[in-house]
């Protein structure tokens, strides 16, 4: 299990456009926000990552960096960024499912075509939303078993402001004795 303030496990992904994201040489001033989604086939999650473009120059001015991330290959990644008109947002693409399961996602199986018509991939990562630290200690994560009620980064960005204020802790550290 993830705990913040512990270091998370390494991340490396190829990114649309080359190169690659590697979290352990992300090099933001105030660590990097990770959305792990579902794939092209959830239309929640292009209306999700929309948001997620909208607000990556925010992060940014505040010294964070943003990516999405999935289990798809190249070409639906590459469908997914057109769909939702990305510009500043980085995606990432053919994420294991071993390495997503390192990460607390939980894994689900196909259902067939969604309601866009859209085939699911066999094996697929559900949503997480990740703020991690520059020393790449977690700070924050949420994770999903289904594809709804997920949390708003304008909010995350609105703690993200109050983090940075009242230089505020991660907060549920504790592992001791109970």
């Amino acid at each position: 299990m993830l705990m913040p303030r512990q270091k998370t496990p390494d991340l490396t992904v190829p990114l649309l456009g080359g190169g690659q994201f590697d979290l352990s040489a992300e090099d933001s001033p105030r660590g990097v926000v990770i959305c792990f989604y579902r794939g092209l086939h959830c239309p929640l999650c292009a209306t999700y990552l929309t948001e997620f473009e909208k607000l990556a120059g925010d992060f940014a001015e505040r010294g964070v960096a943003s990516v999405a991330i999935s289990s798809d290959g190249q070409e639906r990644t590459q469908a997914m960024a057109d769909k939702i008109g990305a510009e500043k947002l980085r995606f990432g693409y053919d994420l294991t499912l071993t390495k997503a399961r390192e990460w607390g996602l939980y894994i689900s199986t196909s259902r067939g075509k969604t309601s866009i018509g859209i085939e699911e991939p066999p094996l697929f990562a559900e949503p997480g939303l990740f703020l991690i630290n520059p020393d790449q200690t977690l700070y924050y994560m949420s994770v999903q078993t289904m594809p709804f009620v997920r949390p708003h980064f304008r909010e995350l960005l609105g703690a993200v402001d109050f983090a940075i204020d009242k230089n505020y802790p991660a907060r549920g550290e504790y592992d001791g004795p109970i």
